[in-house]
């Protein structure tokens, strides 16, 4: 296991954990309830949303989602498409996000879908994680991540197991390559999906135009991250609350810059701020 992994700076992969969970929903299982509470310190928002919504989604409550964006299109689709009228409650940053609704969409083509909300794939995705077992090729970064997720679902499943937990591959590989950066003060790193473009825009391996050319929903995440981060490179003061302009910012410039909402970062790394706190000191890969 990675050391980074193994002392516990790599919080558990939300995107996986959320697939694996609204399959769980949606076919009458509880491990991810069990597993959510089991690791409740451990969790970041997301994942907290995701813990809340999957106790109410059998019941008559409204749906809190949080700011997750990702769980709220899945959840959303799920409901449309089982002729459900759940409501659901959203916050903060995902309040200003322009998202669909349209019941209609549980009807569309794949590649229609992924035309929406600035092309996210995760209509997409929700299409897949509720029954659609059409592929296309060459999908979206994140759409190949829920064919595998339902790949693995239905295996282990198969085999009555429950799935394996992942941790967050993104955070890892961003956060080996800043330990690397601070040994040899050479960002080795490549940018593979739009998670990685704040990072990589931090550190110029990216520029604003390549990133919204690769990834029109930067456009439309917790902020419009090709300004949030043109803005953010220049501020002495971080004033996004989006939680990776200010880890990329605050691992760049660390306490030369002021952040004003540092708390923001647990809505996907919880242990951040002890990571970059550790990180020149006693952390090895």
């Amino acid at each position: 296991m990675n050391n980074l992994i193994k002392n516990d700076y790599i919080p558990f992969d939300k995107s996986w954990i959320i697939r694996m969970a609204v399959l769980d929903l949606l076919n009458g299982y509880d491990d991810s309830v069990k597993f959510l509470e089991k690791h409740q310190k451990e969790l970041s928002d997301d994942l907290k949303s995701l813990h809340r919504a999957s106790i109410q989604w059998n019941s008559n409550s409204p749906i809190d989602v949080g700011e997750s964006g990702t769980l709220y299109r899945f959840l959303k689709f799920a409901s449309w498409k089982l002729k459900q009228r759940k409501k659901f409650i959203i916050k903060g940053t995902l309040k200003r996000r322009k998202i669909c609704d349209n019941p209609e969409i549980v009807n569309w083509p794949l590649k229609k879908l992924l035309t929406l909300d600035n092309k996210t794939s995760q209509w997409a995705s929700a299409s897949i994680l509720t029954g659609n077992q059409k592929r296309i090729t060459n999908p979206p970064y994140k759409l190949q991540v829920t064919y595998d997720a339902v790949e693995h679902w239905n295996n282990t499943r198969g085999k009555r197991k429950s799935w394996k937990i992942k941790y967050d591959e993104t955070i890892l590989e961003q956060a080996s390559a800043y330990l690397r950066w601070l040994k040899n003060k050479k960002m080795e790193f490549y940018p593979k999906q739009s998670e990685d473009y704040c990072f990589a825009r931090a550190f110029g391996i990216i520029t604003a135009k390549e990133g919204e050319k690769r990834w029109p929903g930067l456009r439309n995440h917790e902020s419009d991250r090709i300004v949030e981060m043109e803005q953010a490179l220049r501020q002495k003061e971080i004033v996004s609350k989006d939680h990776r302009v200010i880890q990329s910012i605050a691992m760049l410039k660390k306490d030369k810059v002021k952040i004003k909402y540092p708390d923001s970062v647990n809505k996907s790394w919880p242990q951040f701020w002890r990571f970059l706190k550790d990180s020149p000191y006693s952390i090895t890969q």
